[in-house]
């Protein structure tokens, strides 16, 4: 195994036209975030709209990691309060029987150290899907299926449950002969999975203090595992998702480890190009960490109105040692503080990092 790679300024391709691409990228996410705010009377998040279950837990960092996985927040071993929101990708607020990759945002709290540009208070963010690889190379390849996102947004939910009935046996017969597409998934093609038995990716990479890295989230606890596959069905219930999680975690103690994948190769592990599966055998992932939830209520009034109105979730929350790297990670810094602050005055509710 090839030693990890340092990080350097250098690893990045920052291109002359990003900032370009971001202006764009924020004009089609005002037309979701407009249309729903109409719709709905209240701002939503522009992605990953819909909230199936919050949760609170601890993250335990461990003791005597070696020296190249103590870094960051991870340098010192103790234990970090944590908000878990599951979610899935739209900006709309859709019925579950159109069945969407998952998401999970984190929130680790009471984490010091020098932060990141704009990054307020004490909190280090993880934005994570449930597949190792990002849907667009670019942002700017991004920001056309962001157009067609935008045009559909409000638009014929009746067919998009037909659509995603169809993609879903495209995507089973894609997967049946080894073939993985990101973008039937995210059309609606993605299985309608339980989304706490899900392994979470970062999907695109991050300053690891001296390293590079990519982060995954696994599953471990038996009630979890149980449900990794399981296939949830949402025929007539809209909510099909969220009513299932909030009855599943009142009884089981939940159990994921934090791991890591350095980069190793270049070439194998791309930077500028989050499309391309960081396989394990060549940097494998390693646990840094574990996150414990008790039996509890994920769908609790208090804590959905303090993370969901309350709270933002952003990569660029966070330390400079874990700084988001790449294109793609370059053009979120000012897409989600822009989404962030339309929330915040449409709902006339700020937005601000827990003390």
């Amino acid at each position: 195994m090839t030693d990890p790679i340092r990080y350097s300024s250098d690893l990045e391709d920052v291109q002359p036209d990003e900032g370009e691409t971001v202006e764009q990228l924020n004009e089609q996410f005002d037309i979701i975030l407009k249309t729903t705010h109409e719709d709905y009377g209240h701002a939503v998040r522009s992605v990953h709209a819909k909230a199936h279950a919050i949760v609170e837990g601890t993250l335990t960092i461990h003791p005597d990691l070696p020296p190249e996985l103590a870094q960051g927040l991870f340098a010192t071993s103790g234990e970090h309060p944590v908000f878990m929101r599951f979610s899935t990708n739209p900006g709309d607020i859709l019925s579950d029987a159109i069945s969407l990759p998952r998401g999970l945002a984190i929130k680790v709290m009471n984490v010091d150290g020098a932060r990141l540009p704009g990054a307020e208070g004490r909190t280090q963010d993880f934005v994570m899907v449930n597949g190792p690889v990002f849907q667009a190379k670019t942002a700017e390849k991004f920001l056309g299926n962001l157009k067609l996102l935008a045009r559909t947004t409000d638009k014929a939910e009746g067919a998009k449950i037909a659509l995603s009935a169809v993609l879903r046996g495209v995507n089973a017969a894609l997967t049946a002969v080894g073939v993985e597409s990101a973008a039937v998934r995210s059309m609606g093609g993605a299985p309608n999975v339980d989304p706490i038995g899900e392994t979470y990716y970062s999907a695109v990479p991050f300053r690891y203090g001296d390293y590079v890295a990519k982060f995954s989230l696994v599953p471990v606890s038996p009630g979890l595992k149980e449900r990794t596959g399981a296939i949830i069905d949402a025929s007539g219930r809209p909510n099909a998702i969220r009513e299932t999680l909030q009855q599943e975690l009142r009884d089981i103690a939940g159990e994921w480890e934090f791991r890591v994948q350095l980069q190793r190769d270049t070439d194998k592990q791309p930077i500028e190009d989050p499309t391309v599966e960081w396989k394990e055998q060549d940097a494998p992932a390693i646990t840094v960490a574990t996150i414990r939830t008790k039996p509890q209520d994920s769908w609790n009034d208090a804590r959905v109105q303090r993370v969901n109105d309350e709270l933002r979730f952003s990569v660029w929350t966070g330390l400079a040692a874990h700084q988001p790297l790449g294109n793609i990670n370059r053009s979120r810094r000012d897409v989600y503080k822009h989404s962030a602050n339309f929330r915040a005055r449409a709902n006339g509710c700020p937005i601000h990092e827990p003390a």
